[in-house]
């Protein structure tokens, strides 16, 4: 069925249902840019998400977890379904919305000149019949007078008081109008003819093929709109596998989320390498030596205090006197200034032993220096590489001076090999520092925790070789009197990572400034150049026995040089007994049974406190 022969009377309804037609398509043309612009809108907030969530530097070390982990994999995952989005809004805008345009441009140019040919047919066709109304009035007008003049003339051929010349006056007026109605008729017929002939051919094939043009027109409209939503379900089908993939990554993602290993390396992550205390022993107070067990006995009893978040015990317990920490930090006088220097001190110390990881726990610290370790031996393998390669383009340059200069590379091979000597040097040291480390490691994994067990209401060491009555008779130790011969250490080499002396003979480490000798204390016998494990005969109103807090090991071998402070021997193991007060020294007890204790610098010793 045709448009032409259907509506061959409805052209101004064609015109109007072909612009509605053209506007729907425009429509849509504006239904798939706002579907590009959602697109793409979505697809940038997805990369935004993905972004806000994209672990911070700090948080690395959180995402070797296997949660972690799937989750970092998911957001790739997202990331990729983002570029689909934006590559479903290329497409549109590219491939559908910039052709449904021109065709839209195209359909309303189309449209107006068919219109306009319709619109000028039907004008030519409208003129057409108005010259034949014309003529037709003409004609009409030209029989009435006609049929007048004939009228006219029979009565005056019939009246006989007419002249010949008044009837022969009629007579011509008569063949006049009867001539002039002959021409009006046959310009009538003439002029019918032609709009007939006209208005066949308008109705017949000159409208009809305009019509036929507006049908094709919209039949195009119709059938683009139909391709236009096929292409953009091409566009996104095509997108569909690699959104698969991307969800199928996802999957794949979550499946590798294990929450045995993850509990598995949140121990290897914080494990300490430290054996857990054993419980605390009962002391049987009646059971204790002397008269009056509630004096000197109840110092045992006297438990260790919490404060601001630490261990600490407040002052130092002597009978029924409270004995504040004095000696070696007052020999000066000024116990501010000395107290500042001593930090200093101390936090130099640690602040050139760090690279060490000794401030880490043993399990932490080999973990560190493994990493370390690998490190460096890759940074090895690639200035070796470089090396070699170096070396190679010299002697080529050498056996043939003509493809360049020897010297050129000279002073990068030197770079180079300075480069992998530092190199070298720092993995032995912490190879060295791994080697400790492990054999520290298994050490500690075979020990017991060497708490303070109740042997006849007294406390006595697991290891200690003395009795329980040694324990009991355990006296202040010559904190305050003993010094050690400070010459013992002018040329013993020391352990890795402890302080050098210098070539007055000072150090870094905690005692220095304190004197070197006990002949430099004010008041000191010059022959006393050794502590001899007692006490001072003016220090026995102090003779008490101090509560262990806990247990230290010595990190570094240690010789007394100042007041107070007494020696140790590498990874030698000492009673606790008064923790650091600010002043970079620690109060210790030998386990071999003698009495003696004294300070020793606390970043010396590795501490373990009992729980309380």
């Amino acid at each position: 069925m045709s448009w032409g022969t259907e509506l061959w009377d409805q052209f101004e309804n064609l015109s109007a249902h072909t612009l509605k037609g053209i506007d729907f398509l425009e429509k849509y043309g504006h239904f798939v840019r706002d579907r590009a612009t959602i697109e793409c809108e979505y697809a940038n907030k997805l990369r935004k998400l993905v972004k806000s969530y994209q672990p911070k530097k700090k948080d690395e070390e959180e995402y070797q977890y296997s949660s972690c982990r799937a989750f970092k994999l998911l957001m790739d995952e997202v990331n990729d379904l983002a570029g689909q989005h934006e590559v479903v809004a290329e497409n549109l805008l590219a491939n559908v919305l910039k052709e449904l345009t021109a065709l839209t441009k195209d359909l309303r140019d189309e449209r107006k000149r068919q219109l306009y040919e319709g619109s000028r047919l039907t004008q030519s066709l409208q003129n057409q019949i108005d010259e034949l109304f014309r003529s037709k009035k003409a004609y009409d007008k030209a029989f009435k007078e006609s049929e007048k003049a004939i009228e006219n003339f029979q009565k005056a051929d019939a009246d006989y008081n007419l002249s010949r010349a008044e009837v022969e006056k009629q007579r011509l007026n008569m063949s006049y109008k009867s001539q002039a109605c002959d021409t009006a008729k046959n310009h009538y017929a003439d002029q019918l003819q032609r709009t007939n002939e006209l208005q066949r051919q308008h109705y017949r094939s000159g409208l009809p093929e305009v019509f036929r043009q507006l049908q094709e027109l919209d039949e195009k409209r119709i059938k683009n709109i139909k391709n236009f939503i096929y292409s953009a379900v091409e566009t996104e089908k095509n997108v569909f596998p690699i959104i698969n993939k991307c969800l199928d990554g996802i999957t794949k993602a979550a499946d590798i989320i294990d929450e045995k290993q993850d509990t598995i390396l949140v121990i290897e992550r914080f494990k300490s390498g430290f054996n857990p205390p054993e419980d605390y022993p009962f002391e049987d107070l009646s059971k204790s030596n002397g008269s009056n067990p509630g004096s000197l006995q109840n110092v045992n009893s006297i438990q260790p205090r919490l404060k601001d978040g630490g261990l600490t015990v407040k002052g130092t317990f002597s009978g029924s006197k409270i004995k504040k920490r004095a000696g070696i930090l007052n020999i000066f006088g000024s116990r501010g200034k000395l107290t500042e220097v001593c930090v200093a001190i101390k936090n130099a110390t640690i602040a050139d032993g760090k690279d060490d990881y000794s401030d880490l726990a043993p399990n932490q610290r080999r973990k560190k220096l493994i990493q370390k370790v690998e490190e460096l031996q890759t940074k090895v393998t690639q200035e070796t590489a470089t090396r070699d390669g170096l070396m190679k383009m010299k002697g080529v340059y050498e056996s043939n001076p003509a493809l360049g200069d020897p010297m050129t590379v000279e002073g990068q091979l030197n770079e180079c090999s300075h480069k992998l000597e530092k190199l070298q040097l720092d993995l032995r040291r912490y190879q060295g520092y791994l080697e400790d480390a492990t054999k520290t490691g298994v050490q500690n994994s075979h020990s017991q925790n060497n708490s303070p067990r109740l042997v006849n209401g007294s406390r006595q060491h697991r290891n200690s070789g003395g009795s329980g009555h040694d324990e009991e008779s355990l006296s202040r130790s010559g904190s305050d009197s003993s010094v050690a011969n400070p010459t013992l250490n002018h040329n013993k080499p020391s352990a890795p990572g402890t302080p050098q002396l210098n070539n007055h003979g000072c150090s870094n480490s905690p005692e220095s400034g304190l004197g070197t000798s006990r002949t430099s204390l004010p008041g000191a016998d010059s022959d006393q150049d050794q502590y001899d494990g007692h006490p001072a005969e003016n220090e026995s109103e102090y003779y008490d026995v101090l509560p262990s807090l806990g247990m230290c090991k010595a990190l570094y071998a240690f010789e007394a040089t100042s007041e107070g402070s007494i020696p140790m021997a590498e990874n030698e193991e000492l009673h606790l007994i008064e923790l650091d007060q600010g002043d970079g020294w620690t109060r210790v007890r030998r386990l071999n049974g003698h009495c003696e204790e004294g300070f020793v610098p606390t970043s010396y010793i590795e501490t373990t406190l009992y729980n309380t």
